[in-house]
């Protein structure tokens, strides 16, 4: 699978490394450990260019066929992380939505500051439960064939209670677009914008509006979700990828506050969620 993210590719090159070390130090040519491996030579020199991400069966055929079995241990768990970095939806959400909330249920918990971009809807933390309900359901008539919307909607709502619970803080960047974006119906539309701007009040939840025209000199492909300095979440449009890379993280903070830069705040954003509100009608 692809990946945008360096933080992916260069996990994928160092566990290469490490096996054409083992290789190496073994020494046996590529064509030699093929023969052992009882596959093709072609498949050796993927693996060790990282263009083909060993499985763990792979992983231990290498392992044992260089005389490095104590070695097995450590290599399947890199590679391990090396797959969570990146999660396509289909994989995610194969057993239901409900399980895509879970899964991230922890890393929430210990967050203690979020910073969030969003572009497309409205950040989870702040949605009212009709919000929620409609975005999911959209997705999953898209592209999950179970349907427990009701259960993963009821997830979210009791994870938001612990969230807004002042043992958090959050700065949250909303694009204009998404305060008008047609997600649900007129009636909960209203509902929802209504609830941003009570917890617009919070003292520890920082909202911007990013207004319709502003300029910028960079506009980011998706959205995203910074949990403390810890890692980030990308919401792409193939799957869910977490960097965890410093220097990466260090380039979604910038690009956070680049965008912190144009936006509103306060009073003047308060009065284009207001304006989305009179637009409805």
């Amino acid at each position: 699978m692809s990946s945008p993210s360096s933080s992916v590719v260069e996990a994928r090159k160092a566990l290469a490394r490490r096996l054409k070390d083992i290789r190496s130090e073994a020494g046996l040519t590529g064509d030699e450990l093929s023969a052992r491996c009882g596959w093709g030579p072609s498949k050796t020199s993927r693996i060790q260019s990282a263009s083909r991400a060993p499985s763990e069966s792979d992983i231990r055929i290498w392992c044992t066929a260089c005389g490095a079995e104590d070695q097995i241990p450590d290599l399947i768990a890199a590679a391990r992380a090396v797959d969570s970095m990146y999660t396509e939806w289909r994989r995610m959400e194969r057993t239901g939505l409900r399980a895509a909330q879970d899964s991230v249920a922890a890393l929430y918990e210990r967050t203690r500051l979020f910073r969030v971009y969003a572009s497309r809807v409205l950040p989870g933390m702040v949605q009212t439960r009709e919000y929620t309900a409609a975005v999911l359901r959209s997705i999953q008539r898209d592209r999950v064939d179970v349907d427990d919307v009701d259960e993963a909607v009821q997830a979210r709502m009791e994870r938001q209670k612990a969230l807004l619970s002042g043992r958090h803080r959050f700065g949250l960047l909303i694009e204009e677009y998404v305060l008008r974006a047609a997600v649900c119906n007129t009636e909960a539309m209203a509902a929802q914008l209504d609830r941003l701007m009570s917890v617009s009040a919070r003292s520890f939840v920082s909202i911007g509006i990013i207004p319709l025209g502003a300029g910028r000199a960079h506009l980011p492909a998706e959205d995203f979700y910074m949990f403390d300095e810890a890692e980030v979440a990308v919401e792409l449009t193939s799957g869910y990828l977490r960097i965890t890379q410093p220097s990466e993280i260090a380039d979604y903070t910038r690009a956070f506050t680049n965008l912190a830069s144009i936006a509103v705040h306060g009073a003047k954003a308060r009065s284009l969620i207001l304006s989305a509100i009179d637009a409805l009608g």
